[in-house]
């Protein structure tokens, strides 16, 4: 299915990340691997990665970085030629109240989740026009689409970059380039875990489906985005969530 592609996955040295990694790889695609310097968990997962029969490198570096996102597309290029797929992942959270939040955890999410985006199409999308082929998928968030009390750094963020998602699709349509978003809802992660029970409860009540997402769910629906399966398809943000939100 993605056999022959190149992928490059930002923030994939481990959960969400991981997984989409893991999944194109097993799919057949050769997949880069982005985190931030102080990352542990790259490298492990580049080895994991090779275990499965394709190649992958890993570039460090940080999206806010407009140098270190140009370094992660030179060294990609450098070493597979071209950039099929890239999926922005990259992110944070700094939940408080809006009364609460300072100006500091406000900037940094929307500089991670937002901005670093942003520097990421820009950057990936001068290759893709070249070849006039390739695929972009945005992790946005449910939050994004509906809100979320406490999140208002991280909902904005997130709904930023759904607007950015369609505008990309518009912008490179001409070019071959798609662009498309996924809205996880509540996905079993490091990041979820750390809520307190309570408010995991009130979540499980809302979903129809009665049951948490997990990672391999989420990218499920990526590698589809991602693959020629999905041609028609550009300027969509699909809800992964168990019907928590429709």
């Amino acid at each position: 299915m993605l056999k022959g592609k190149t992928a490059v996955i930002t923030g994939s040295g481990r959960g969400i990340g991981k997984a989409i990694a893991m999944k194109m790889a097993s799919l057949g695609a050769d997949i880069v691997i982005n985190d931030i310097p102080q990352s542990e968990d790259a490298d492990k997962t580049c080895e994991e990665i090779k275990s499965l029969g394709v190649d992958s490198i890993v570039v460090k570096g940080d999206v806010r970085n407009t140098a270190d996102v140009q370094d992660l597309i030179k060294k990609t290029l450098d070493k597979f030629g071209k950039i099929d797929i890239f999926v922005n992942n990259a992110g944070v959270t700094r939940d408080g109240l809006m009364l609460r939040m300072s100006e500091d955890d406000w900037d940094l999410v929307m500089d991670i989740n937002l901005k670093g985006a942003f520097n990421c199409i820009k950057a990936a999308a001068r290759p893709m026009m070249k070849q006039r082929s390739g695929s972009i998928v945005n992790i946005a968030s449910v939050v994004g689409v509906m809100g979320n009390a406490g999140q208002a750094n991280y909902s904005a963020s997130k709904a930023g970059l759904i607007g950015l998602t369609k505008t990309t699709a518009k912008e490179f349509a001409s070019r071959g380039i798609r662009c498309n978003a996924v809205a996880p809802g509540f996905i079993e992660s490091a990041m979820t875990d750390k809520l307190p029970d309570d408010v995991k409860k009130e979540y499980f009540k809302a979903i129809p489906l009665a049951k948490f997402g997990t990672v391999d769910d989420v990218a499920d629906v990526v590698a589809f985005l991602a693959s020629d399966m999905s041609s028609y398809v550009t300027g969509q943000v699909i809800n992964i969530d168990g019907g928590l939100h429709m």
